[in-house]
């Protein structure tokens, strides 16, 4: 089928513009006239200077921030009375992210086709994760989908809000470690050995600070391609097993109890969980239903099987925060709490309470540890930069004292 481009005025008088795949030029008029708009100029796609050229790998994504203002936009006008269908069409032809356009507009067809909109989200699932698909299957039922929009696109800037927190505290450390094994690495291969050449022109014994450096550098350059070898192979090797299910759990656990990134890590999952199934729960997803979908987006494998422990706890009748207590994921404070929300039936207005104490505590986490590493990194740069300029001017130094001497 071929793809059209429309312009039309409807019985209102309203310009309208938009995009349609049918078989030929008599069936789009012929069904926009069915949509009671007046067909106007009407022109194929892909021909002439019309013609989209996609380049593999260089179309863009679809990015989180493209999918909250989308969200906020459609909310506002589901609130206002709009048509589904006008508002995917309006939203979609105003996109300028040329991915995000061609699946709004196809999400559009699919709901003129009699599709609900939850199921013409759900092929898309790159743009709608399951999590939101879910949700607005929810809205729909409920009649509710403006309120339950403005809960995803609240919920969507919280999520990337926690992971620009955790980026920003990754980032940091990681390009001054980066900076500083550049440096030393430039030192030891190329200007070590003209120290070498030089303290072997004037002879005598070297200090042993010195001999230890000139060995490191003299084995770098020796093994450079052994060395560099071992690094991919390292990072491809842990790739390999992170991949694997038994090998991803065992890192995941570890992770959780690393001496400082754990905690954080520990706290970033429960704000995750808190706060994805707290939005669930509120917008009417059956809780069994909505611990499936917190559990597959879970990040951590750890968290995941506690979640699924907590799913097959509430399938026998039992409570949430039993299995998580037991799972030592969760801190004994969040367990108490939830067990609160169980017996008030108020489990989502404590779990988005204690999502929004633990957002709070992230950021915190992410601020001490900063403050943290920058001494630490302030001390391995000057430990090792340091060292190495001294063990290079220590052969200097002696010799200066011998001719005064």
């Amino acid at each position: 089928m071929a793809k059209f481009a429309w312009e039309g005025v409807t019985r209102s008088g309203q310009t309208m513009k938009g995009e349609m795949e049918s078989p030929s030029l008599e069936a789009v008029q012929a069904q926009l006239r069915s949509q009671g708009v007046q067909p106007g100029k009407i022109k194929q796609r892909g021909k002439g200077l019309d013609m989209d050229l996609k380049i593999p790998g260089m179309t863009p994504k679809v990015t989180t921030k493209d999918l909250v203002v989308f969200t906020r936009q459609f909310a506002t006008m589901i609130d206002a009375g709009l048509p589904l269908v006008q508002c995917l069409d309006i939203l979609g032809k105003q996109q300028d992210n040329k991915t995000f356009k061609t699946i709004l507009l196809k999400v559009k067809e699919d709901v003129e086709s009699g599709s609900t909109f939850a199921d013409a989200l759900k092929k898309h699932p790159k743009a709608f994760d399951e999590l939101y698909v879910n949700l607005v299957a929810a809205g729909e039922v409920g009649g509710i989908l403006d309120t339950i929009l403005n809960r995803l696109a609240a919920y969507i800037e919280k999520a990337l809000k926690l992971r620009k927190q955790v980026k920003s505290a990754m980032t940091y450390p990681t390009t001054i470690i980066g900076i500083a094994v550049v440096v030393i690495a430039v030192i030891l291969v190329f200007v070590i050995p003209s120290f070498e050449k030089m303290f072997r022109d004037f002879g005598g014994e070297l200090p042993m600070p010195t001999k230890i450096v000139i060995e490191i550098s003299n084995f770098i350059q020796n093994y450079i391609v052994l060395i560099i070898g071992g690094i991919f192979f390292s990072i491809f090797a842990f790739k390999k097993t992170y991949a694997n299910k038994r090998g991803r759990e065992v890192i995941d656990a570890i992770s959780l109890k690393l001496p400082i990134m754990g905690v954080l890590i520990r706290k970033v999952a429960v704000a995750k969980f808190t706060r994805t199934l707290g939005t669930m729960i509120s917008s009417g997803v059956p809780i069994l239903d909505g611990l499936d979908i917190v559990a597959k987006t879970a990040g951590n494998k750890t968290v995941e099987k506690a979640i699924y422990d907590v799913r097959q706890s509430i399938s026998e009748g039992k409570t949430i925060a039993e299995p998580l207590e037991k799972s030592g994921v969760f801190p004994p404070m969040v367990c108490q709490m939830i067990a609160v929300g169980e017996q008030s039936g108020a489990i989502d207005t404590m779990l988005n309470k204690i999502a929004d104490f633990y957002d709070d505590e992230v950021d915190d986490a992410v601020g001490n540890l900063t403050a943290m590493m920058e001494p630490l990194l302030m001390l391995f740069l000057g430990t090792t930069v340091g060292g190495l300029v001294i063990a290079m001017y220590l052969p200097i130094f002696k010799l200066a004292g011998t001719v005064g001497g």
